[in-house]
């Protein structure tokens, strides 16, 4: 039997748990507990910590008695993944049916997709001095 390879992605739970690091930085699984709200058992913030390593999303090391986690992943970099993640599940790949999608479904209009393009455009263009704008 074939096992088929994760998802680069991150579920649900795990979003939360990367989301307390990317925001307090390094951090032990205490203090990725004191800051999730509903609150979780210690074991399983220790547990899912312990996966995000194994995924590579995390790095840890010892200090002292505790571990101490911090980000391998740049939460742009997550978000990118997730992006990507949901385009091939829900859209067979296609980026503009994602687009097409979200215009029929009106979760965002003509012409805010017009001003993002524009914004966009704007931004990949480079100035004067050869860079480009920061979004």
């Amino acid at each position: 039997m074939t096992r088929t390879p994760r998802s680069p992605g991150l579920t649900a739970l795990e979003l939360r748990i990367m989301q307390v690091i990317w925001n307090r930085g390094a951090s032990t699984v205490g203090g990725v507990q004191s800051e999730l709200h509903p609150p979780l058992a210690y074991t399983t913030v220790q547990t899912m910590l312990n996966i995000l390593a194994r995924k590579g999303k995390l790095r840890r090391r010892l200090e002292g008695r505790a571990y101490v986690y911090a980000a391998r992943v740049s939460q742009a970099r997550a978000l990118g993944q997730g992006v990507r993640d949901l385009i091939d599940r829900m859209f067979g790949g296609s980026s503009e049916a994602l687009v097409v999608s979200l215009l029929h479904n009106r979760q965002i209009d003509p012409e805010k997709l017009a001003e993002l393009t524009e914004r966009f455009n704007r931004q990949a263009e480079p100035n004067a001095h050869g860079e480009r704008e920061k979004p």
